[in-house]
């Protein structure tokens, strides 16, 4: 990389995505009120696809803002289910609510990035996945929750696919980096064309 950039997220996922793919960067979470402006958001009548990018854009320009002169990625991801927005489960009870209203359904994610530099956007893209949820047996909800409780709870739709969620769903239509919550082959494009990635 010829520009430094930072991760504006504590997610140890788009982490190592980013690792793996050779990029050297520093992280700096941005710590936003996300429920307030998802609320705020929705009361206007924003879209899922909108309210992903808004928030990934919230978080890159707070942390842009104070470290001029480097790149600064903001990233987040929604669930979609009938025009519904889904979030990170707060106890086991809503992670078995949500698996049980995708069971046997098609959800969308969709992931948004947008870079910062100096204050100001260069880039965004918000990337999108379909899935079409098996139907599962209340008791395999309920033992899937129990099982991976730890690890789920920290994800949208209750589920992680590159985990035992993987086995909820007959098909996946979409790029694999989204449904992890980073449009990566897109992002690495960006880079490589700007001149900060060389190939």
């Amino acid at each position: 990389m010829t520009a430094s950039l930072i991760l504006a997220s504590a997610s140890q996922i788009r982490a190592d995505l980013l690792r793996n793919a050779g990029i050297d960067f520093d992280i700096i979470p941005a710590r936003i009120d996300e429920e307030m402006i998802r609320a705020s958001l929705e009361a206007e009548g924003a879209s899922p696809r909108d309210l992903a990018d808004a928030l990934a854009e919230f978080k890159a320009r707070k942390i842009s803002e104070k470290h001029f002169g480097s790149l600064v990625l903001g990233c987040d991801q929604v669930a979609e289910l009938e025009q519904k927005v889904l979030s990170k489960p707060k106890d086991k009870e809503e992670a078995r609510a949500q698996l049980t209203a995708m069971s046997g359904k098609v959800h969308r994610l969709l992931s948004a990035a947008v870079l910062y530099e100096d204050g100001k956007p260069i880039w965004r893209h918000v990337g999108l996945v379909r899935l079409k949820m098996r139907e599962l047996s209340p008791e395999y909800i309920a033992d899937y929750v129990d099982r991976n409780w730890d690890s789920i709870r920290h994800s949208v739709g209750a589920y992680k696919l590159e985990e035992e969620g993987v086995r909820l769903f007959a098909k996946v239509d979409g790029d694999y980096f989204n449904v992890l919550g980073l449009p990566l082959t897109e992002l690495l494009s960006y880079l490589i064309v700007r001149g900060d990635l060389k190939i």
